[in-house]
Protein backbone atom coordinates (compact mmCIF):
# COMPACT_ATOMS: atom_id res chain seq x y z
CA UNK A 1 0.00 0.00 0.00
CA UNK A 2 2.72 2.24 1.02
CA UNK A 3 4.89 1.84 -1.82
CA UNK A 4 1.37 2.38 -4.22
CA UNK A 5 0.72 5.94 -2.48
CA UNK A 6 4.50 6.79 -3.02
CA UNK A 7 4.16 5.66 -6.59
CA UNK A 8 1.50 8.03 -7.65
CA UNK A 9 2.35 10.85 -4.93
CA UNK A 10 5.75 11.13 -6.96
CA UNK A 11 4.00 11.24 -10.05
CA UNK A 12 1.28 13.91 -9.32
CA UNK A 13 4.34 15.72 -7.49
CA UNK A 14 5.99 15.44 -11.13
CA UNK A 15 3.05 17.01 -12.89
CA UNK A 16 1.84 13.29 -14.40
CA UNK A 17 -1.81 13.10 -14.65
CA UNK A 18 -2.42 16.75 -14.08
CA UNK A 19 -4.89 17.57 -17.24
CA UNK A 20 -8.36 18.73 -15.75
CA UNK A 21 -9.51 17.70 -19.09
CA UNK A 22 -12.55 15.47 -18.71
CA UNK A 23 -12.16 12.15 -20.65
CA UNK A 24 -13.99 12.32 -24.07
CA UNK A 25 -16.27 9.44 -22.17
CA UNK A 26 -17.54 11.34 -19.74
CA UNK A 27 -18.31 14.09 -22.01
CA UNK A 28 -21.09 11.36 -24.37
CA UNK A 29 -22.29 9.40 -21.56
CA UNK A 30 -23.55 12.43 -20.28
CA UNK A 31 -24.75 14.16 -23.49
CA UNK A 32 -26.51 10.22 -24.31
CA UNK A 33 -27.13 8.60 -20.87
CA UNK A 34 -26.85 11.05 -17.48
CA UNK A 35 -28.83 13.82 -19.17
CA UNK A 36 -32.13 11.87 -20.23
CA UNK A 37 -32.15 9.50 -17.24
CA UNK A 38 -30.86 12.09 -14.35
CA UNK A 39 -31.85 15.13 -15.63
CA UNK A 40 -32.04 17.17 -11.77
CA UNK A 41 -28.35 15.84 -11.03
CA UNK A 42 -27.30 14.26 -7.88
CA UNK A 43 -24.66 12.87 -6.24
CA UNK A 44 -21.47 11.27 -7.55
CA UNK A 45 -19.14 8.86 -6.30
CA UNK A 46 -15.32 9.18 -7.88
CA UNK A 47 -13.47 6.16 -7.93
CA UNK A 48 -9.46 6.46 -7.61
CA UNK A 49 -10.05 10.39 -9.25
CA UNK A 50 -6.88 11.69 -9.07
CA UNK A 51 -6.75 15.64 -9.22
CA UNK A 52 -10.74 16.08 -9.69
CA UNK A 53 -10.71 16.20 -13.56
CA UNK A 54 -14.01 14.63 -13.51
CA UNK A 55 -15.61 15.95 -10.11
CA UNK A 56 -14.92 19.69 -11.09
CA UNK A 57 -16.70 19.38 -14.14
CA UNK A 58 -19.80 17.52 -12.74
CA UNK A 59 -19.86 20.24 -10.03
CA UNK A 60 -19.64 22.87 -12.74
CA UNK A 61 -23.25 21.26 -13.50
CA UNK A 62 -24.41 21.26 -10.10
CA UNK A 63 -23.45 17.93 -8.99
CA UNK A 64 -22.04 16.82 -5.62
CA UNK A 65 -19.70 14.63 -5.57
CA UNK A 66 -17.09 12.56 -3.50
CA UNK A 67 -13.59 12.09 -5.06
CA UNK A 68 -11.51 9.10 -3.44
CA UNK A 69 -7.99 8.56 -4.80
CA UNK A 70 -4.98 6.57 -2.78
CA UNK A 71 -2.73 9.54 -3.49
CA UNK A 72 -2.80 12.43 -0.83
CA UNK A 73 -0.99 14.53 -3.20
CA UNK A 74 -3.76 14.58 -5.57
CA UNK A 75 -6.38 14.81 -3.09
CA UNK A 76 -4.99 18.09 -1.89
CA UNK A 77 -4.64 19.42 -5.41
CA UNK A 78 -7.86 18.26 -6.32
CA UNK A 79 -9.38 20.43 -3.05
CA UNK A 80 -7.65 23.15 -4.34
CA UNK A 81 -8.64 23.16 -7.96
CA UNK A 82 -11.96 23.07 -6.51
CA UNK A 83 -11.39 26.07 -4.83
CA UNK A 84 -10.36 27.79 -7.77
CA UNK A 85 -12.91 26.46 -10.25
CA UNK A 86 -16.46 25.77 -8.45
CA UNK A 87 -15.65 28.17 -4.73
CA UNK A 88 -15.02 24.14 -3.60
CA UNK A 89 -18.59 23.67 -3.54
CA UNK A 90 -20.11 19.85 -4.34
CA UNK A 91 -16.68 18.49 -3.69
CA UNK A 92 -15.57 16.56 -1.40
CA UNK A 93 -12.44 14.64 -1.00
CA UNK A 94 -11.35 11.22 0.59
CA UNK A 95 -7.17 9.92 0.74
CA UNK A 96 -7.03 6.03 0.87
CA UNK A 97 -6.28 3.00 -0.24
CA UNK A 98 -9.29 1.27 -2.03
CA UNK A 99 -7.57 -1.86 -1.40
CA UNK A 100 -8.46 -1.84 1.60
CA UNK A 101 -11.60 -0.21 1.58
CA UNK A 102 -13.48 -3.37 0.57
CA UNK A 103 -12.81 -5.33 3.17
CA UNK A 104 -12.07 -3.83 6.34
CA UNK A 105 -13.58 -0.89 8.73
CA UNK A 106 -13.55 2.39 9.27
CA UNK A 107 -12.44 2.94 5.55
CA UNK A 108 -15.88 0.64 4.37
CA UNK A 109 -18.29 3.29 6.19
CA UNK A 110 -17.04 6.47 3.94
CA UNK A 111 -18.50 5.41 1.02
CA UNK A 112 -20.40 2.05 1.03
CA UNK A 113 -23.22 2.66 3.51
CA UNK A 114 -24.24 5.47 1.32
CA UNK A 115 -25.85 5.24 -2.33
CA UNK A 116 -24.82 7.66 -5.09
CA UNK A 117 -27.26 8.78 -8.34
CA UNK A 118 -23.72 8.16 -10.75
CA UNK A 119 -20.51 6.32 -9.80
CA UNK A 120 -17.13 6.67 -11.94
CA UNK A 121 -14.26 4.67 -12.32
CA UNK A 122 -12.21 5.60 -15.14
CA UNK A 123 -8.53 3.59 -15.67
CA UNK A 124 -8.42 1.84 -12.60
CA UNK A 125 -9.33 -1.95 -11.58
CA UNK A 126 -9.86 -3.43 -8.80
CA UNK A 127 -11.89 -6.34 -9.09
CA UNK A 128 -12.41 -7.06 -5.42
CA UNK A 129 -14.54 -4.01 -5.09
CA UNK A 130 -16.75 -4.79 -8.13
CA UNK A 131 -19.73 -5.74 -5.67
CA UNK A 132 -18.99 -2.71 -3.81
CA UNK A 133 -19.81 -0.36 -6.95
CA UNK A 134 -23.33 -1.90 -7.80
CA UNK A 135 -24.12 -1.47 -3.84
CA UNK A 136 -23.35 1.90 -4.32
CA UNK A 137 -25.90 2.99 -6.88
CA UNK A 138 -29.02 4.33 -6.51
CA UNK A 139 -32.22 2.82 -7.69
CA UNK A 140 -31.78 3.95 -11.89
CA UNK A 141 -28.26 4.96 -10.38
CA UNK A 142 -25.86 4.81 -13.12
CA UNK A 143 -22.29 3.46 -13.48
CA UNK A 144 -19.82 4.83 -16.03
CA UNK A 145 -16.75 2.57 -15.88
CA UNK A 146 -13.88 2.98 -18.70
CA UNK A 147 -10.39 1.24 -18.57
CA UNK A 148 -8.13 -0.52 -20.49
CA UNK A 149 -7.97 -4.63 -21.71
CA UNK A 150 -5.59 -6.90 -22.37
CA UNK A 151 -5.47 -5.14 -26.19
CA UNK A 152 -3.47 -2.39 -24.11
CA UNK A 153 0.06 -3.28 -24.04
CA UNK A 154 0.59 -4.21 -27.61
CA UNK A 155 -1.30 -1.61 -29.17
CA UNK A 156 0.21 1.09 -26.80
CA UNK A 157 3.83 0.47 -27.76
CA UNK A 158 4.08 -0.95 -23.94
CA UNK A 159 3.27 2.44 -22.24
CA UNK A 160 0.99 2.53 -19.78
CA UNK A 161 -0.31 -0.34 -17.72
CA UNK A 162 1.14 -3.32 -18.53
CA UNK A 163 0.11 -6.34 -15.45
CA UNK A 164 -2.58 -8.63 -16.11
CA UNK A 165 -4.31 -6.97 -12.43
CA UNK A 166 -4.73 -3.98 -14.28
CA UNK A 167 -6.01 -5.14 -17.59
CA UNK A 168 -9.38 -6.34 -18.52
CA UNK A 169 -10.55 -9.32 -20.01
CA UNK A 170 -12.46 -9.56 -23.13
CA UNK A 171 -16.43 -8.30 -22.01
CA UNK A 172 -14.90 -8.69 -18.82
CA UNK A 173 -17.34 -5.94 -17.81
CA UNK A 174 -20.26 -7.21 -19.27
CA UNK A 175 -19.70 -10.47 -17.04
CA UNK A 176 -18.73 -8.37 -14.01
CA UNK A 177 -21.99 -6.20 -14.08
CA UNK A 178 -24.65 -8.10 -15.79
CA UNK A 179 -26.88 -7.82 -12.50
CA UNK A 180 -27.07 -4.27 -14.30
CA UNK A 181 -28.54 -2.90 -16.98
CA UNK A 182 -26.42 -2.17 -19.69
CA UNK A 183 -27.07 0.67 -21.96
CA UNK A 184 -23.57 0.97 -23.63
CA UNK A 185 -20.57 -1.25 -24.37
CA UNK A 186 -18.06 -0.73 -26.47
CA UNK A 187 -14.33 -2.33 -26.74
CA UNK A 188 -11.62 -0.18 -28.72
CA UNK A 189 -9.20 -1.38 -30.74
CA UNK A 190 -7.07 1.40 -32.40
CA UNK A 191 -4.35 3.46 -30.55
CA UNK A 192 -4.96 1.73 -27.30
CA UNK A 193 -7.50 -1.06 -26.20
CA UNK A 194 -9.67 0.03 -23.63
CA UNK A 195 -13.49 -0.97 -22.55
CA UNK A 196 -16.08 1.41 -22.23
CA UNK A 197 -19.83 0.16 -20.22
CA UNK A 198 -22.75 2.27 -18.96
CA UNK A 199 -24.62 0.51 -17.05
CA UNK A 200 -27.81 1.47 -15.08
CA UNK A 201 -29.13 0.15 -11.41
CA UNK A 202 -32.79 -1.75 -11.00
CA UNK A 203 -35.29 0.35 -9.49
Amino acid sequence: MNDERERWDRKYREGSHTDLTPDPFLLQAYENFIQPLLPKYGTALDVAGGVGRHSIWLAERGWESLLIDISPVATDLATKHALERVSGMGIRVLSCDLDEMAPQPPYIETWRNKQYDLVLVFFYLNRSIFPALIESLKPGGLLLYKTYTSDHPKLSGGKGASRPMHLLEHNELLHAFHALRILHYRESIQGKGVAELVAQANF
